[in-house]
């Protein structure tokens, strides 16, 4: 790996990555060992949070494919040495959290995915991307128990702020991009959507 040329993604667009009948299998305890290396340096780095969690689906049965794109995970950070999280004083603690969700976007078993990641004082403290437990029948479904995940890890944030002493001092804000809901919103104009 030391000169192998550097990828400027940590996964291609559009991937496609699934379990392939007849496809030549990879190391399996190779492919466990990076994939684990991967996850961990994942805390740290969430640029490859995303391209980690769908290679690390593949854990019980590796194919060749599928370590090609951990090993291009490797070769973005070859090419990104230096980058990780930064925290700069702002001066307010005020907690914002963005939701997005893929609507039966995996074309294997049509789960959703959801994902969101966290601001305090506009830093990034916390991300995840998982994919649902269930398959969501719309897309305002997919969305709602996306924001759900949001929603309880803006909770915890505040708890825990205001445990340390320094609670927020005006309301979380949790923002998420979906038509049906924005439709839903519109149409009970009368409640109030302030999560803290």
């Amino acid at each position: 790996m030391v000169d192998c040329r550097p990828a400027e993604t940590p996964i291609v667009v559009n991937h496609g990555l699934k379990i392939e009948e007849d496809a030549k299998l990879a190391d399996r305890e190779c492919y466990q060992r990076l994939v684990g290396k991967l996850i961990y340096l994942s805390h740290t780095r969430p640029d490859i949070a995303y391209a980690v969690g769908i290679v690390s689906q593949f854990m019980h049965k590796p194919q060749v494919q599928h370590m090609e794109a951990a090993m291009r995970i490797v070769r973005y950070l070859k090419g990104s040495p230096g980058k990780g999280i930064v925290f700069r004083k702002h001066g307010h603690l005020e907690v914002t959290s963005y939701t997005d969700v893929d609507w039966a976007g995996n074309p294997v078993d049509r789960r959703s995915t959801s994902g969101y990641f966290t601001l305090v004082g506009r830093n990034l403290v916390t991300w995840k991307s998982k994919k649902q437990k269930v398959v969501a029948l719309s897309s305002a479904e997919a969305e709602f128990r996306g924001i759900a995940k949001g929603l309880a890890k803006i909770l915890w944030i505040k708890k825990l702020l205001t445990e340390i002493g320094f609670p927020p001092q005006d309301a979380c804000q949790l923002l998420c991009d979906n038509k049906a809901l924005s439709r839903f919103r519109e149409s009970s104009s009368t409640r109030s959507y302030k999560t803290c």
